[in-house]
Formats: structure tokens, C-alpha cells, sequence
């Protein structure tokens, strides 16, 4: 059983704006070095190995090392469903007088972004409702896979059926965006959407982070195949 000093310690760990940055950019689902996470922090190298440290320790992050390079991720789908979980249900306050560069970056976020290994903001909402609307997906006692969405997903979309079996990940659950205050598709079947999308490019990463952009070729696909029409 969980203590109260356990739930504090993980509180305590998230509780710091550096390490609370290092985990949003690790959102992203890939592996990230200290010195990069450093620059997207503006902390000085020894300052960021100190955070990731921490967060391994805490069990939030996970390393690895290729040749003579050292790697961080996020310790998988169930620490980034807790961020995102806890990013959604922060108090909306007013933003503050910001940029061009950093407006740009926010809205970039909000239209399309991954979550880890599925897709969020407008562009992961759209496509679930469209999902759902289709009948691939129902949510009306929580998040499920239809038997056509099954087909779908292997006969349309060629994911392998036996990629779509994980005994501790369910096969599709909500996730609460928290641009969006809405659900998007998460789980298995969310990350094989995330993957296939992404692989066959109707959807393109913006720069190094999290950003996503939905391609001609993919608007007309998705229009084709779960009739998204429109995407603000």
C-alpha cells in the first residue's frame, strides 16, 4: 500500500519547475541526452544531470547508454498518462505577455502534439471523435475498440494483430487532453495510430518537440478512411 510519504516524495519530484520541464519534454515519447534537456530547460548541464538523478531515483525516468552517450526517457506509458493526467487538471490561468516565437510554439502544441507515444491536442481529439462517429471506437462506458475497429485497424491500416495484444497496457483508453479538456485515444491502439500515421507521413513532427502537423496526403487519407473532413 501506497504511505503518505511515498505520495509526497512523488509530489516532491514534480514539485521543481527544471524537473517539471524535463518530464513535459520527455512527453514526447523519444530519448533526449541531459545536455539537450539542459538547453530546453536554460539550465546549465551539471544543474540538468542533477534533476535526471532524481527523477531516476524516483522511478519517473529511465537511462540508457549507446556507446558514449547517455539517453533518458520517460519510465514508460503509465508515467506519461500521470502527466498528462495531472497537465489537464492544472488551473487554467491567464497567459502571460509572451513572444511571437513562444505564441507560435503553444498554438503549435495545441493544434497537434504527441503524448507520449499517441497523438493529442485538436488534431488526437478530431481523430477520435471521428473514431467514435465511425464506430470504431466507442466511449460510451469508457474507451473501447470496436470488433470493427479491430478489422480496421489490421485490415485497412495493416497493424499486426499480435501488436495489438499487451497484457498490461490496455488496448485503448482515454486520456484527458489537457489543451483540449476533452479525451483523446490512448493505449495500445492509440500508439499504433501515433506510429502509422506518423510512418506513412500524414502527420510530420514540427522541429525536436512535441509538436505534430497533419500533411496534405494525410487529410485526404483521414478524410477517406474516418470521414475528418475538417480540422481548425
Amino acid at each position: 500500500m501506497t504511505s503518505a510519504s511515498d505520495l509526497a516524495s512523488l509530489a516532491a519530484l514534480l514539485a521543481d519547475r527544471t524537473r517539471a520541464g524535463i518530464c513535459l519534454a520527455l512527453l514526447d515519447g523519444r530519448a533526449w541526452t541531459a545536455g539537450e534537456l539542459a538547453v530546453h530547460t536554460g539550465v546549465a548541464p551539471s544543474t540538468a544531470t542533477e534533476h535526471l538523478h532524481r527523477l531516476i531515483d524516483g522511478g519517473l525516468v529511465t537511462e540508457r547508454r549507446q556507446g558514449r552517450h547517455r539517453y533518458v526517457q520517460l519510465a514508460g506509458p503509465a508515467t506519461a498518462e500521470l502527466l498528462e493526467d495531472l497537465a489537464a487538471r492544472t488551473r487554467q490561468r491567464p497567459a502571460p505577455a509572451q513572444g511571437l516565437r513562444a505564441v507560435t510554439a503553444h498554438e503549435a502544441l495545441r493544434r497537434g502534439r504527441t503524448c507520449y507515444d499517441h497523438l493529442a491536442g485538436r488534431l488526437g481529439v478530431a481523430v477520435t471523435d471521428a473514431l467514435t462517429r465511425a464506430e470504431l471506437v466507442d466511449q460510451s462506458g469508457g474507451f473501447a475498440v470496436t470488433p470493427a475497429g479491430l478489422s480496421w485497424l489490421t485490415d485497412t491500416l495493416g497493424v499486426p494483430s499480435e501488436s495489438l495484444r499487451n497484457g498490461r497496457r490496455p488496448l485503448a483508453r482515454g486520456c484527458l487532453d489537457w489543451t483540449e479538456r476533452r479525451p483523446h485515444l490512448a493505449g495500445v491502439a492509440g500508439a499504433k495510430l501515433c506510429e502509422t500515421f506518423l510512418g506513412n507521413r500524414w502527420v510530420t513532427r514540427v522541429g525536436s518537440g512535441r509538436a505534430v502537423l497533419l500533411t496534405p496526403a494525410g487529410r485526404t487519407a483521414l478524410r477517406d478512411l474516418i470521414g475528418l473532413s475538417t480540422l481548425d
